[in-house]
C-alpha cells in the first residue's frame, strides 16, 4: 500500500482461485507422497529376501537340533551366516552334537567289550584320545591299596607303574576334592609309582577317580598332557572326562562283577564235576580229563586252514558253551546208583553177593560133612562114605570157582556155561533162619505181598525170587509227550537183582536195567541241563553235552541222532569221551587200553559210523593224542610214535 498524490491511501487486492494459487505445492506434496510408498514396496521384497537369508541358518540350525534329540549324528554341515551371533550358534550346537556323539560311542564301546582287560584298555585310550593325553594310567582297588591295571605312552607301550598306597598325600588330597586334580609335571609333587608317566613334554597330570555311585572308590585315572589345561580351549574337556569316568566306573563294575559271576559259574561246574567223579573212586578224574581233550580239538577244528573244517571258526560263547558241556557231560551220573556206576562183578549191588553164595557152598560142604558122620554112626561102610564126601566137596568146589568165574563177566558166556548154571541152581540148601529179621521199612514194605515160607525151607542154590524184581515207579519213566525227543527202549522193572540173572549175562556185568541205568545217565544230563536258565548264547550247552553218546549213523543214544543233525562241538564230545574212557587206568571193569589197541578201535569206530571219521582224522593230525598221553597215560599205554596206521578209510556214514 503506498500513499496517492493527494494524501490519500488506496489498496489494491489480487483474488485467485484457491486451487490456482496451490496448485504447485499440492503437486510438490503429492510427488514428495509417493516417494516413501515406491520405497516402501520396493524394500517388502528386499526385507523378505533379507529375512529369508538370514532365516535359512536358524531353520537349519533348528533341524539340528531335532537330529540331535533323535540321537542323528549324520554329518550335516550348517552354512555359514554373516550374522556372527549365528555363526558361533551354529558352532556350539555342532561342538555338541560332536560330544554327544563321542560320549555315546564311547560308551557304547565301554559296554560292548565283554572281557575286563579289553573294557580297561578302551576306558584308557577314549580318556587319552578326548583330553588328549600323551600318556595314562589306570589303577583298580586291590585291598588297602590301588593296583595298576594298564598304562601306555604315546607308542602304545607300557609303562612301569606301581602300586598306590591309600595314604599318599597326593592321593588323600585327590580323593577329598569333589572335582578332577590338575597338578604340575613336577617330579617332587608325584609319587615314585607314577612318575614314569611323566614324559618329556608332559607339562600336567590330570588325575580322575573312579567313583561308583554309592561314592566307592574303584579306581584312580590319570592322564598326562603336553598343554596345559587351562590355557587352551580344552578346559571345557575336564567336565566331559569327569562324565565318561563315571560312567567307566560303572561299566568296570558291572564287569569286574559278571566276571566275578562268571569265575563263580566255573567253579560250581567243576565243583559239580568233581563231586561226580568223587562219587566213584574208579572215574576220579573223568570229567576233568574230557574238557581238555574236547576243548584241545575244538581249537584245532577253529585253527584248520584246509579240509572239511577250514570254514569251522570257534566265538567266545562256543568256547564257553564247549567249557561248560564238557564239564557237565555226565552230570546226570549223580542220579546213577555208586554200585551200578563201579559193577565189576555181576552179583555186585552194595557189595558183592559171591560171598552170600560161598557160604551156600560151605554150607552144603558142612551137609557133605555131617552125612559121613552120620553114616559111620548108623553103621554104613567108612570108606564109601569118605569117598563119597569127598567126590561131593570136590564137586562143589568145581562148581564154585565156574559160579566165581562167571561172575567176573570177562569172558562171553555160551550155551554150554547157562546150561551148567541152571545145573547148579538146582542144587539145595535148607535155611532155618528167618529173612525177614533185621530188614529196613522200605524193604519190609515190598515184601509185605509175598507170603513168608514155613522154616525150615529148602531153596535153589542160586535163588531169582520174587523180591529180586523191583518194579519200575512212575517217577523212573520218560513223560509221554516225548518233550526231548528220546528214543530208548524202558525196561520192565527198575532192578533185576536175580542171582541166576544176573550170573547169566553173557557179556559184561550189566542186567538190561543196569544198562539203562547207566545210559539213563544222559538222558538224566539232558533233563537237568535243560533245566537251567542259560542265557542265549549259551542256549547250545545240553546238545553239545547230551550227544556224546549219539553215532553218526544215528544208531546211538538217547535220540538216535544222525552226524549232520548234530553240531560239530557235539561230535567233537563222542571223540574226546571214547579216547578217555579207552585210555584210562581208574575203571573197575577194564584194564587201561595201551594208544595202539585205543587208536585202532577208535579207527574201526569212525569206519562203522560210530564217530565222525573227519573229525577223528584231525585228532590224530593235530597230535592231541600224543600230548595226553605225555601227561596223562602210564609209559607202557605210550606205544604209539606215528599214527599214520591209524587213519580211518572212507567211512560210509559221512555226514
Amino acid at each position: 500500500v503506498s500513499a496517492l498524490p493527494g494524501g490519500s491511501h488506496q489498496q489494491l487486492v489480487m483474488v485467485m482461485p484457491e486451487h490456482e494459487l496451490f496448485a504447485a505445492g499440492r503437486e510438490v506434496a503429492e510427488r514428495a507422497a509417493w516417494i516413501p510408498l515406491l520405497i516402501l514396496l520396493l524394500m517388502l521384497p528386499l526385507g523378505w529376501l533379507l529375512s529369508r537369508l538370514l532365516s535359512q541358518p536358524l531353520r537349519q540350525l533348528v533341524a539340528a537340533s531335532g537330529r540331535i534329540q533323535s540321537l542323528d549324528f549324520s554329518d550335516s554341515s550348517l552354512p555359514p551366516s554373516p550374522v556372527r551371533e549365528l555363526n558361533e550358534l551354529m558352532a556350539a550346537s555342532e561342538a555338541m552334537k560332536v560330544t554327544i556323539r563321542d560320549f555315546i560311542g564311547l560308551s557304547r564301546d565301554m559296554v560292548a567289550e565283554n572281557a575286563l582287560e579289553q573294557l580297561l584298555g578302551t576306558v584308557l585310550q577314549s580318556t587319552m584320545h578326548a583330553l588328549p593325553a600323551q600318556r595314562g594310567g589306570l589303577w583298580l582297588m586291590d585291598g588297602a591299596q590301588l593296583a595298576p591295571s594298564i598304562s601306555r605312552d604315546e607308542h602304545e607301550q607300557p609303562l612301569q607303574l606301581g602300586n598306590l598306597p591309600l595314604d599318599d598325600a597326593l592321593l588323600l588330597d585327590t580323593l577329598a576334592a569333589s572335582a578332577p586334580q590338575q597338578i604340575a609335571a613336577n617330579p617332587a609333587l608325584i609319587p615314585v609309582e607314577m612318575r614314569s608317566l611323566l614324559g618329556e613334554d608332559t607339562r600336567q597330570l590330570i588325575l580322575l577317580p573312579l567313583r561308583l555311585e554309592s561314592q566307592e572308590l574303584l579306581g584312580l585315572l590319570v592322564l598326562a598332557s603336553s598343554e596345559s589345561i587351562a590355557h587352551t580351549q580344552s578346559g571345557h574337556r575336564i567336565n566331559y572326562l569327569q562324565a565318561l569316568v563315571g560312567f567307566a566306573a560303572i561299566a568296570i563294575d558291572n564287569r569286574r562283577l559278571a566276571s566275578a559271576l562268571q569265575q563263580l559259574m566255573n567253579a560250581l561246574v567243576e565243583l559239580i564235576a568233581g563231586a561226580i567223579d568223587a562219587k566213584s573212586p574208579y572215574t576220579g578224574g573223568h570229567c576233568q580229563r574230557v574238557p581238555e581233550l574236547a576243548q584241545a580239538l575244538a581249537e584245532a577244528a577253529h585253527q584248520s586252514q584246509q579240509g572239511p573244517f577250514a570254514g569251522f571258526q570257534l566265538s567266545a560263547a562256543d568256547r564257553e558253551a564247549l567249557y561248560i558241556a564238557s564239564w557237565l557231560h555226565d552230570c546226570g551220573k549223580v542220579t546213577t546208583p555208586e554200585y551200578v556206576v563201579d559193577k565189576a562183578t555181576k552179583l555186585e549191588t552194595l557189595y558183592d553177593r559171591i560171598h552170600e553164595i560161598r557160604m551156600r557152598f560151605e554150607l552144603l560142604k558142612r551137609d557133605a560133612d555131617v552125612a559121613y558122620w552120620q553114616g559111620l554112626a548108623a553103621g554104613e561102610d567108612a570108606a564109601r562114605l569118605k569117598q563119597q564126601c569127598q567126590q561131593q566137596k570136590a564137586q562143589l568146589d568145581d562148581d564154585f570157582a565156574f559160579v566165581a568165574r562167571c561172575n567176573l563177566g570177562g569172558e562171553f558166556m555160551d550155551d554150554a556155561d547157562l546150561a551148567r548154571l541152571q545145573q547148579i541152581a538146582g542144587r539145595r540148601w535148607t535155611r532155618t533162619l528167618d529173612d525177614r529179621l533185621g530188614l529196613g521199612p522200605m524193604e519190609q514194605a515190598r515184601l509185605a505181598g509175598i507170603a513168608a515160607p514155613s522154616l525150615p525151607v529148602e531153596e535153589n542154590l542160586l535163588a531169582d525170587k520174587p523180591e529180586h524184581r523191583i518194579p519200575r515207579g512212575g517217577a523212573d519213566t520218560l513223560p509221554a509227550d516225548k518233550r526231548w525227543g528220546f528214543k530208548v527202549k524202558v525196561p520192565e522193572l527198575l532192578y533185576n537183582k536175580g542171582e541166576l540173572s544176573n550170573l547169566s549175562i553173557r557179556r559184561g556185568t550189566l542186567t538190561e536195567e543196569e544198562r539203562y541205568k547207566i545210559n539213563a545217565h544222559i538222558t538224566e544230563t539232558i533233563k537237568m541241563l535243560h533245566a537251567l536258565p542259560f542265557p542265549a548264547h549259551l542256549a547250545h550247552v545240553p546238545e553239545i553235552a547230551g550227544g556224546h553218546h549219539e553215532r553218526i549213523d544215528g544208531k546211538g543214544y538217547p535220540r538216535g541222532l544222525h552226524g549232520h543233525e548234530m553240531s560239530v562241538l557235539a561230535r567233537v564230545m563222542a571223540i574226546a569221551d571214547v579216547f578217555e574212557a579207552l585210555t584210562a587206568a581208574d575203571r573197575p571193569y577194564k584194564p587201561a587200553k595201551p594208544l595202539s589197541e585205543a587208536l585202532q578201535i577208535m579207527r574201526k569206530m569212525a569206519e562203522d559210523g560210530h564217530l565222525d571219521p573227519e573229525l577223528y582224522q584231525l585228532f590224530l593230525d593235530s597230535g592231541i593224542w600224543r600230548h595226553y598221553a605225555g601227561r596223562y597215560l602210564a609209559a607202557a599205554q605210550a606205544d604209539v610214535a606215528d599214527s599214520h596206521a591209524y587213519r580211518p578209510r572212507q567211512s560210509l556214514h559221512q555226514h
